[in-house]
């Protein structure tokens, strides 16, 4: 039975790539399935990772900056499938403007041997 560690330590890794924009780290972190999942905040539905690598590549090819805070709100395993939901705060500096955004996420893992994937990541803009 899977601990909840193990899933917390794969959503760290993801928001860790994210944050030091590193590719290479986010390359691992998800998987390569063709039914991964993405939606970035205000966006539309990104299916297999070939789209989700690439706009990974755009937001980081045009960010200079990024800091993100996170709060956890619920964790769930069951099997082999883990989702973590939780609020991003994202500061981000593009094209010399600075922005801050707040975001509910869900990011759902799958455990392929002994490792966690991300398989779906879904962020919604929170409006205050």
């Amino acid at each position: 039975m899977p601990d909840e560690q193990s899933i917390l330590d794969a959503n760290a890794a993801f928001y860790r790539a994210f944050e030091k924009k590193d590719l290479e780290a986010m390359q691992k972190i998800w998987s390569h399935s063709v039914a991964s999942v993405c939606v970035h905040p205000g966006r539309g539905e990104l299916k297999g990772w070939e789209a989700i690598e690439s706009s990974w590549q755009k937001i980081f090819r045009n960010t200079a900056y990024l800091e993100i805070d996170t709060k956890i709100i619920t964790i769930n395993i069951s099997g082999d499938l883990a989702y973590v939901v939780l609020i991003e705060k994202v500061l981000q500096v593009a094209q010399r403007r600075k922005q801050q955004a707040e975001s509910m996420a869900t990011n759902v893992f799958e455990q392929m041997g002994q490792d966690w994937y991300l398989v779906h990541h879904h962020g919604s803009p929170i409006i205050s």
